[in-house]
């Protein structure tokens, strides 16, 4: 079994400021989040960026400047921007900081999809920004698009820069898109696919599904297949435990979950990553720290990215 690679996802752009004081927003709170969880073991931090006005998700090349290089100067964890950004955000918007300033790694849906987090506010009895309500109402009848145009032209441009991609699959046909990219040449190996459980819409945090994502994903891609898990709310915990049990790797962070523990919300990402750490460790499993885990994606370094 090789090491196990603990991503980190800071603040995403599921979860609305009203649901958790903690969830980072400013550039500052990202930067503090994003060290911590790496210090704690992550070897890759995945980042979105918020307006640090209202913590509305926004593609802004901008904000994503104002602290992509001081996380990068404080760590020495892979950094991957989101090229999935936010519901409603168009392919143009989802690609401009990506493009900009090219890191080591991104994430790459692999096909389109429904996603449903109408409910996530449910417990919420009063909001703070008049935008957060309406967003997550919306996702009712939003349909995240990733068509094979769409996702061909963003892996082209991407790959004109040497960018590695964490492919996002929410559903088992993704796995064959993934593969039918493959077989163009388009990609190359390793494939880092990252198997998402417990959207709304999607693939539901089942163990069987789990294990019926990796086996299709080991025989489409063999020995090239380096696999991971996220399991989103209260599904975190036992879904990465078992991908690492079955030789996977493991996300975490205040995008997938805002909790450390039953009815305990977690105070920073780094709770999360401290806990999974803990779990693969007593497991006999090894984490990968920064510069092995560019050994087993192969990514360019950190100095080749444009920040």
């Amino acid at each position: 079994m090789s090491k196990v690679i603990i991503t980190c996802a800071v603040t995403g752009s599921v979860h609305t400021p009203s649901m958790s004081p903690y969830l980072p927003i400013t550039p500052d709170e990202i930067v503090a989040d994003a060290v911590a969880a790496a210090e704690a073991g992550a070897a890759m931090i995945h980042l979105h960026a918020r307006d640090p006005k209202t913590g509305k998700p926004t593609p802004s090349p901008e904000i994503f400047g104002q602290f992509l290089s001081r996380i990068k100067q404080q760590t020495d964890a892979i950094i991957n921007i989101t090229t999935g950004g936010a519901l409603g955000m168009s392919m143009e918007d989802r690609l401009a900081a990506p493009l900009h300033y090219r890191p080591e790694v991104v994430s790459m849906n692999m096909g389109s999809f429904n996603f449903n987090i109408s409910h996530a506010g449910s417990k919420v009895t009063e909001w703070k920004y008049d935008w957060e309500q309406p967003y997550l109402e919306a996702t009712k009848n939003i349909i995240v698009s990733n068509t094979f145009t769409q996702i061909e032209n963003a892996i082209s441009l991407l790959n004109e820069h040497d960018t590695r991609f964490e492919y996002e699959v929410y559903d088992i046909s993704h796995l064959h898109t993934l593969a039918y990219f493959a077989d163009k040449g388009l990609i190359k190996p390793p494939f880092f696919i990252q198997g998402i459980f417990g959207i709304l819409g999607a693939l539901a945090a089942d163990p069987q599904h789990v294990m019926y994502l990796k086996a299709t994903a080991d025989r489409l891609f063999g020995k090239d297949c380096l696999f991971s898990a996220i399991g989103a709310g209260r599904h975190q915990l036992p879904i990465i435990t078992l991908s690492a049990i079955l030789g996977g790797s493991v996300r975490v962070g205040l995008e997938d979950s805002l909790y450390s523990g039953p009815k305990t919300l977690a105070t920073k990402s780094a709770d999360q990553v401290s806990k999974i750490r803990t779990i693969v460790e007593t497991l006999g499993l090894e984490i990968a720290s920064p510069t092995e885990a560019r050994e087993m994606l192969q990514s360019k370094g950190a100095d080749k990215v444009n920040f």
